[in-house]
């Protein structure tokens, strides 16, 4: 795993939208895994600017979400579906048949969750998995907890990470208490992983994903364990860093 510490938000959009250029011009149809929140806006702003500017095409790339709420319809504007359409498709020359997100609104979500571990399978994996981090530490919806839980499963929300989403709510008391998440196994197996982190609000997640012991109590830890794994933190995310950890701007 490498630590890149940089200057502010857009420095770090603008290495991380570098990382996945890169990736996609190498490989074409390379699988990416998307996450939502504020931390990969500024990175997807610049991959549809650098595809209208023509230097990038996405008509090959197929697209896996991270998560889910439980009970959000794909058109609801705080559903993941809708962030991700808006966000990052919008615009772009993406093929629908390669756009993949699970379906909060299934019947059956125990049975919703193995179609879509199924589908990541099918699709030979995960090329680059681009993560935010929770205050909590959690990466995707994957909570802290006694174990790490491999496949796409349900989730029940923690008070901290309903907090922290309840911004982007109306009322805080609309946010779901469940959601499907991809699982760590998924993750852990994608051959590229960028985590990023920007602002004091994440400054406590980063110490204990790269500063403390590998444990499920902090999910993002298991990270340290990912040989093609970038962290992307800018200077007051990652103030508490020891120096060993910090990588060069």
């Amino acid at each position: 795993m490498k630590v890149r510490v940089t200057e502010d938000y857009e420095e770090m959009s603008d290495v991380a939208a570098e990382l996945a250029l890169q990736q996609i011009r190498k490989k074409p149809d390379s699988v990416l895994g998307l996450t939502a929140g504020s931390s990969p806006l500024g990175l997807y702003q610049r991959l549809q600017a650098a595809y209208r500017e023509g230097t990038v095409d996405f008509s090959r790339v197929r697209i896996f979400t991270l998560s889910e709420y439980i009970g959000l319809d794909e058109t609801d504007e705080q559903s993941f579906a809708y962030y991700t359409r808006k966000h990052f498709c919008e615009g772009l020359n993406l093929a629908e048949e390669n756009i993949y997100m699970p379906n909060g609104m299934a019947d059956d979500i125990a049975q919703e969750c193995a179609r879509y571990g199924k589908a990541i399978e099918a699709a030979g994996g995960i090329d680059m998995m681009i993560l935010g981090i929770g205050p909590n530490a959690h990466i995707g919806f994957n909570e802290p907890g006694p174990v790490f839980v491999p496949e796409t499963h349900v989730v029940e929300l923690s008070e901290a990470t309903r907090a922290a989403n309840a911004r982007f709510f109306d009322n805080p008391a609309d946010v779901p208490y469940w959601a499907v998440s991809m699982g760590m196994r998924d993750i852990m197996f994608a051959r590229h992983i960028l985590l990023l982190a920007s602002g004091p609000g994440k400054t406590e997640a980063l110490v204990l994903a790269l500063g403390g012991d590998i444990t499920p109590k902090a999910p993002a830890s298991v990270l340290q364990l990912h040989r093609g794994a970038v962290v992307i933190a800018d200077e007051t995310a990652a103030r508490r860093l020891p120096k060993e950890l910090r990588g060069r701007r």
